[in-house]
């Protein structure tokens, strides 16, 4: 028979707590999708039926205040395995409003060892106030892959809407949008701090 002690009941009752935070947190996403982030709690999620594209209702994410803490994500995960050896896109239609930090469509591919390659669109944002555009995240997947994890981002106020998400196997020609993890080094590298 289990005991607990009065610290067990401590473990036990953070562990609750945190469950309740996590439903809550999660309460109204899209099924299937998940609120999560640097900050999550700054940021809501959820479907709404006004902002159809493409005759479907959409997704949004949006700061809860003016000045949120860090970024939201409204996000998905998925096993590598259909995608193993293969370039994916990640296409989806985003609509933003009074954006004042930046939003993204986001793909990122794990391995066991790490993440092998990511892309959040940092290097080209979505800023302020703008319709219905399609945009792609473009990525390599290496044959020993585990998961592949993608979404849209916003950091700082304003709401993105997404509608028509794909995530499908591309040809070669299709170039590659962000960047693979840094292979690793034999030896140690500009150890006087020359360059």
């Amino acid at each position: 028979m289990w005991r607990l002690t009065r610290s067990g009941y401590r473990v036990s009752a953070v562990l609750v707590l945190l469950l309740a935070h996590a439903l809550v947190l999660n309460a109204g996403v899209p099924e299937g999708w998940t609120l999560a982030g640097s900050n999550p709690a700054d940021y809501e999620a959820g479907t709404d039926a006004d902002a159809v594209h493409n005759s479907h209702p959409s997704a949004y994410l949006k700061a809860k205040q003016r000045e949120p803490e860090g970024w939201g994500t409204l996000m998905q995960d998925v096993s590598a395995t259909k995608y193993a050896g293969k370039r994916v896109r990640l296409n989806a239609f985003v609509k933003t409003k009074g954006v004042e930090g930046w939003a993204g469509l986001w793909l990122r591919i794990d391995k066991a060892t790490g993440t092998a390659a990511f892309d959040n669109m940092q290097n080209r944002p979505i800023k302020g106030t703008g319709d219905w555009r399609s945009y792609d995240v473009v990525l390599d997947v290496p044959s020993d892959a585990t998961g592949l994890f993608f979404g849209v981002l916003l950091s700082g106020p304003g709401t993105v809407w997404l509608n028509s998400v794909k995530v499908e196997v591309v040809g070669n020609d299709v170039p590659v949008t962000g960047k693979g993890a840094a292979p690793q080094k034999d030896e140690p590298a500009n150890t006087n701090f020359d360059k």
